[in-house]
């Protein structure tokens, strides 16, 4: 089986893998795998994303954005007599 290797990754991202992985009870190594395996299995578009980010709800409350009230004027390009 394929491997390969990744460096120069900031401390950070090792401290935040590390873990990512103790919580999930798996070696570093596999967690990197699972998260290589779903991003390249789940690609999505833009505009499904989107759809994804903004059709979830808070605690059963479906997201919706807050009414409008007030309207900026639109800009005019007309130069001024």
């Amino acid at each position: 089986m394929p491997s390969i290797s990744v460096r120069k990754l900031d401390e950070k991202t090792v401290a935040a893998l590390r873990s990512r992985a103790a919580r999930h009870g798996v070696s570093m190594e596999e967690e990197v795998r699972r998260i290589l395996e779903r991003a390249v299995e789940t690609e999505e578009s833009a505009g499904a994303m989107m759809v994804r980010i903004f059709s979830r709800s808070w605690d059963g409350v479906p997201f919706e954005p807050p009414p409008r009230e007030e309207y900026a004027e639109p800009m005019s390009f007309d130069e001024e007599e």
